[in-house]
């Protein structure tokens, strides 16, 4: 499969080690990622058509992705 883009490193680059870190320590923070990355992998599979599906439901993911993201960020930002 080709880069997935809006993986977590990329968009925090400089709280990768707090990432893992966190992965580790904190149960909460690491099922957010969790689902935070199966989520940004099944829209990119939709983007690029391998898994197409309809449009209302890849918007629909893509406003989840994006709330886990800020929920995230709102942790790191705090440590």
């Amino acid at each position: 499969m080709s880069h997935t883009p809006h993986e977590l490193a990329e968009e925090f680059p400089a709280k990768v080690e707090l990432m893992s870190q966190l992965k580790q320590s904190d149960a909460h923070f690491a099922r957010l990622s969790d689902e935070y990355h199966e989520i940004n992998r099944t829209v990119h599979r939709a983007e690029t058509n391998i898994e197409p599906m309809e449009e209302l439901a890849e918007v629909e993911l893509r406003k989840k992705r994006a709330a886990l993201k800020d929920e995230i960020w709102a942790i790191l930002s705090k440590s």
